[in-house]
């Protein structure tokens, strides 16, 4: 994809204005711009910008194959941003439907409302339905060095 080329994510920007500035590791300036380009990076198959925009304390349990096989084999039909929550300190939503098409050309929406969160200025997904384990008191399995309570911990 060249910069000049529409962005995949639907916002109507070429994808040098939009969401490649994120994918060369620009923090997001909100949640709704990390869905976007997400949603992008699924399409262009960039399975270490998904991984890695994922809330840390998340990243380890994801299962890379699957994730980059689902983005290989997928046919991207759009995205749609149907709410964007303004944040309220460091937390936000983002209601969302993806489209696309199996190989064998059957067409499938995914709705959902997203959480995301903010550490260290930059805003992460939280991968819904996957727990983090880890007590309060004990050290962020992100790798940050401080207790789970004052990191991830949501």
């Amino acid at each position: 994809m060249g910069k000049a080329d529409q962005c995949p994510c639907g916002s109507g920007l070429v994808y040098g204005r939009c969401c490649q500035p994120l994918h060369a590791g620009e923090a997001a300036p909100s949640p709704e711009r990390l869905m976007r380009s997400r949603y992008c990076a699924y399409t262009l198959g960039l399975i270490d910008y998904l991984v890695n925009t994922t809330l840390p304390a998340q990243q380890e349990g994801l299962d890379r194959a699957a994730i980059a096989q689902w983005s290989r084999e997928s046919s991207w039909l759009g995205l749609d941003v149907e709410r964007a929550e303004p944040a309220s300190g460091d937390r936000a939503q983002v209601t969302f439907v993806a489209h696309w098409a199996d190989p064998d050309g059957r067409q499938h929406s995914h709705r959902e409302c997203s959480d995301f969160v903010r550490r260290r200025e930059r805003w992460y997904f939280v991968e819904p339905g996957r727990s983090v384990r880890a007590g309060r008191n004990e050290p962020c399995p992100c790798g940050s060095g401080r207790k789970f309570k004052q990191c991830c911990m949501l």
